[in-house]
């Protein structure tokens, strides 16, 4: 992972850390470890993050402690490059990260393909809390007569209040993203996501035999 880098892995896992866990531009990452003696220019350290999140979050999943069987699922929206864009989310009633996505439009394709890959990662819940989004429940609709044959549905919900715990937790994400220059580019503000998803999941100990400091096992996920 880290072969053919002109700086240790320590240094390169502490700007990627730095980057996704606080409010910092790239300048101010690199200012920072400056401070410590090392000079990288914050274009690098950009790079970096482009590279190492998806790696980080690949073997966070693989790691990722069960989540509940009852889920919260709501959309939000961020900019890149000018344009809004929508971040699906849902988490379970003990506000435990499920899963993320960020799309391009709002619309049901969207949000079933969403609802799919947090089922595969997940497994498939009992039941889904949303709000009055026609699209979130078009694609619960779809799932669920594709899968008439198991017998086995996903109820839905309509409760606005109970997803108040989702949209608290958007509310973290969306901060961390607003304190930053925006995105110019789709891709990385993916990879981005992924990668401050990553931390936070870590900050509510969701990691299976996670016993150090957010930083520690964050570390440890690019052992």
């Amino acid at each position: 992972m880290f072969k053919h880098h002109c700086f240790p892995k320590e240094v390169i896992l502490q700007a990627v850390y730095f980057k996704l866990r606080f409010n910092l531009s790239y300048r101010d990452v690199e200012e920072l470890l400056s401070i410590r003696g090392v000079n990288v220019d914050h274009a690098t350290i950009q790079r970096w993050v482009f590279k190492f999140s998806p790696l980080i979050e690949r073997e966070f999943r693989m790691r990722k402690k069960p989540a509940g069987n009852r889920w919260r699922m709501d959309e939000t929206y961020i900019k890149v490059k000018g344009e809004w864009r929508y971040l699906y989310r849902a988490v379970d009633k003990e506000g435990k990260t499920i899963d993320f996505l960020l799309t391009k439009r709002r619309q049901r394709m969207s949000a079933q393909s969403f609802l799919i890959k947090a089922i595969e990662n997940n497994g498939k819940p009992e039941l889904i809390n949303i709000d009055k989004s026609g699209s979130n429940s078009s694609a619960i609709r779809v799932y669920n007569k594709r899968a008439l044959a198991t017998k086995s549905r996903i109820k839905i919900r309509k409760c606005k209040y109970l997803n108040n715990i989702v949209e608290q937790d958007h509310r973290f994400i969306k901060w961390r993203i607003q304190q930053g220059l925006g995105f110019k580019e789709f891709e990385s503000a993916r990879r981005t996501i992924a990668g401050i998803e990553v931390v936070r999941m870590l900050k509510k100990d969701q990691m299976i035999g996670q016993d150090q400091s957010t930083f520690k096992s964050f570390i440890q996920l690019a052992a």
